[in-house]
């Protein structure tokens, strides 16, 4: 009995053991030589780990298999990924319903529209239903249910459809205090952009759409890889850096942090570049330890410039439901964000969230996420957030 708990698991086959990054990149070298760095050696911060103060790393190449393991991608698909060969969303608010039109939000307060309903106390209380389930929280959805049922008892509403509307305005109102696109203050060189957030919101990602949007609007744009705690997390920004042309600043798995973002931003004024976006490890609200260390690498970015970083973007899931609202306190308390990118609102998100976080805080949301291609990171519209997640009219 004995011997049959200490039997052995079966090892992993090998044609099924995965490889890391460095083995993938030693089994694939580029076939060019890699030039050395412009910028001499920088001078490490004192507080920064004694190993990272090696200088600026160059990026090399990264070959093509390399991209498609930090991709998560198999390697013959990786062409089309970065060809984004999916349909972008189409411009304008027909392109804000067609990627939310399945969220739960539009699929609850749509059905609730489907017909013809009677004006009564009964249709609020099914819209406060349909609220509070698509995570709009209890605080929002109390203020607007209350504001809504004082307007029926004072007979505004001449029927459902004059209800519906004032829903939509009332919403409306709610998020365009928020609704406020992200300036470059030219007068930084460079704009230091520092993004955070939880493990898998997708930061990484939103840098490279980012990387594409500033690089269609020619600035001089570099990233820094600071998330040097993930696997292929480096090889992954390379990979966004490579497609868009922008160089990256990189010391490998494992490095300090803050000392990519040291070294990054001295390489950035060297170079006049114009806008550089520092990317974090993903990191959980409650481990304070972790959160400390993005308080460090604020720290050592005002080393170089007082005014460093000039935004400090957090990345929410638009999943989440109400635990962003714990995310984004603990992060605030931290680092000070000041402004916000929600993703994946396409698919089977709630959605509601965002009326939450606008109510709680008045963070401005920059950006929200509406597919996967860099085209589908809009700017945050208030109007054709609420108008793709409402019902046009009745019936519809």
């Amino acid at each position: 009995m004995i011997g049959f708990f200490r039997r052995k698991k079966p090892e992993t086959p090998a044609s099924e053991a995965r490889l890391s990054t460095e083995e993938l990149a030693a089994a694939f070298p580029s076939a060019q030589p890699v030039e050395p760095a412009a910028e001499p050696a920088a001078v490490a911060p004192a507080d920064a780990e004694p190993a990272a103060a090696e200088g600026i790393a160059a990026a090399e190449p990264v070959p093509a298999e390399v991209i498609a393991a930090a991709l998560e991608v198999d390697a013959p698909t990786a062409t089309a990924v970065a060809a984004d060969s999916a349909a972008p969303a189409a411009a304008g608010k027909p392109g804000w319903r067609e990627r939310l039109r399945g969220s739960v939000f539009a699929r609850s307060l749509g059905g609730l529209f489907s017909r013809n309903p009677k004006l009564d106390d009964d249709l609020l209380d099914e819209i406060e239903t349909a609220l509070l389930t698509a995570d709009v929280g209890v605080t929002a959805t109390t203020a607007l249910i209350e504001g809504l049922r004082r307007r029926m008892k004072a007979r505004e509403f001449a029927d459902a459809t004059a209800l519906l509307a004032a829903l939509r305005a009332d919403l409306i109102a709610l998020l365009r205090p928020v609704a406020q696109p992200l300036r470059i203050d030219t007068t930084a060189r460079p704009f230091v952009l520092l993004t955070v957030g939880v493990n898998g919101v997708g930061k990484t990602t939103t840098i490279g759409k980012l990387a594409k949007r500033f690089r269609d609007e020619n600035r001089a744009l570099m990233l820094a890889a600071g998330d040097t705690f993930r696997a292929a997390a480096v090889a992954q920004l390379q990979a966004w850096g490579e497609r868009n042309g922008v160089p990256v600043i990189a010391q490998g798995q494992n490095a300090d942090a803050a000392s990519v973002a040291f070294d990054a931003l001295q390489a950035a004024k060297a170079r006049g570049i114009e806008v550089l976006i520092a990317d974090t490890a993903g990191r959980l609200h409650t481990q304070q330890g972790l959160m400390a260390e993005l308080g460090k690498i604020k720290r050592v970015l005002q080393k170089v410039d007082a005014g460093a970083p000039h935004e400090v973007l957090m990345v929410i899931d638009g999943t989440t439901g109400q635990n962003a609202l714990s995310q984004l306190r603990q992060f605030n308390a931290a680092v000070g964000v000041t402004g916000l990118v929600v993703t994946k609102l396409d698919g089977t998100a709630k959605g509601g969230v965002v009326f939450a976080l606008a109510r709680e805080f008045g963070i401005p949301i920059r950006y929200a996420g509406i597919g996967e291609r860099p085209e589908d990171l809009r700017v945050f519209d208030a109007e054709a957030f609420v108008d793709a997640l409402l019902p046009e009219a009745l019936g519809a």
